[in-house]
């Protein structure tokens, strides 16, 4: 049964599949180069009744496994030949999406503490010495990760268009990496919101650290409940667990928020295709009530905002690199933290950091940095102003 299905569906790329009882299979076109060992008699028939959420329940619970460390290339062989198929299954894609992101004030704050108080040192061990929890950009695929960052920052300082003295709004802070990088080179008055107690209290202790306290200042809040009026707002990695059905809010509030002539600029994961569902597995265990939003439902939702479009600028293959370098930095240190946290614990961000990588290697996963502003006139007429000087 599950022979043929496969030995029809793989045209791409080429595996061999060895059973427990020591039967081994290779499909696909060409040599083989990828060992994918099954553990368990069970696994073949589970992953079929639901692949999108089984293909990783099963790996986390070691019943299958793939030679010489080749997780991300099984992934890649997978992604081709069966994902537009398993995609095309969800035909009440739009409906389960709202159902999923039901995000009010209380399943927010839930949300974000399920991925985000982890224990910082998780993300110590793998993220850049700012600890960007976001899309790099890279010149180069040889540059190194802080380097990407730092890029990534002064990019958006660019498009913010920012003069000193100025107040900015930073929607989702996070470890506090932006707005810190933001103060230092702009001489800009800072406020980040979080939701998550763990970022909360590093952001404030970097702050310190880089004598920036007095011009920096991070708060436990929802982005709803804040009042004020900002030259800039910023958001980056935090449109993704707004909800589908919050997009109109969200961007009607970012208008609230900005002065008449204010820039904002969004920066999130989205896809290039139609409207789906968010994939279960990662919404059962990395980020529930996440959505990853296709560029028609944004616009509708700016459309329907006080904001106007003055840019939009698509990623493709730096997330891919972002994540390539996570999965190597925890890779370095996954014997300690499976000492510490467990086998389970491993092979669940091992899973992610990989399922993510080759999403946007392969499938249709990019980032958008949609740069809003109150009027037309308050950006350049032309990208020059990113490019030239220093």
């Amino acid at each position: 049964m599950y022979d043929k299905f496969i030995r029809e569906n793989v045209r791409h790329g080429a595996f061999k599949l060895v059973h427990p009882n020591g039967d081994e299979r290779v499909y696909g076109d060409g040599p083989a180069s990828v060992v994918w060992r099954i553990n368990d008699t069970r696994v073949l028939s589970k992953i079929a009744r639901n692949p999108l959420l089984n293909l990783g329940e099963t790996y986390i619970e070691q019943g299958w496994d793939v030679e010489d460390g080749k997780l991300a290339q099984l992934l890649t062989i997978l992604r081709t030949n069966f994902e537009d198929e398993l995609v095309r299954r969800g035909s009440m894609a739009a409906y389960a999406a709202i159902l999923q992101t039901w995000n009010n004030l209380g399943a927010s704050l839930r949300n974000v503490s399920h991925h985000y108080d982890l224990d910082e040192s998780l993300f110590r061990a793998f993220l850049d010495q700012d600890m960007h929890y976001s899309c790099a950009y890279f010149r180069t695929p040889e540059q190194t990760l802080e380097v990407a960052q730092s890029a990534k920052c002064e990019h958006i300082r660019k498009k913010l268009c920012l003069k000193p003295g100025q107040k900015v709004l930073d929607i989702g802070s996070g470890w506090g990496g932006l707005g810190l990088y933001l103060a230092e080179h702009e001489d800009v008055q800072v406020t980040g919101l979080t939701l998550s107690n763990e970022q909360l209290g590093v952001a404030k202790q970097h702050a310190i650290e880089r004598g920036l306290d007095n011009q920096v200042e991070f708060r436990l809040e929802d982005y709803r409940n804040h009042q004020g009026e900002y030259d800039a707002v910023v958001s980056v990695g935090m449109f993704e667990h707004v909800g589908l059905r919050n997009f109109d809010r969200y961007f009607k509030k970012v208008g609230n928020l900005l002065s008449k002539n204010g820039i904002a600029m969004i920066h999130t994961i989205g896809h290039m295709d139609r409207p789906s569902a968010t994939n279960p597995w990662i919404r059962r265990h990395i980020f529930p009530g996440g959505y990853i939003p296709s560029i028609s439902e944004i616009s509708a939702a700016i459309e329907r905002s006080p904001l106007v479009f003055a840019d939009i600028e698509v990623w493709r293959q730096h997330y891919a690199l972002t994540l390539k370098e996570w999965n190597r930095r925890f890779q370095a240190v996954r014997s300690q933290f499976a000492r510490d946290k467990g086998e389970r614990f491993c092979r669940i961000w091992e899973f992610y950091l990989l399922t993510c990588q080759t999403a946007f290697e392969v499938e249709s996963l990019v980032v958008y940095q949609l740069q809003l502003s109150m009027n037309n006139a308050s950006v350049p007429t032309t990208r020059d102003y990113l490019y030239d000087g220093p």
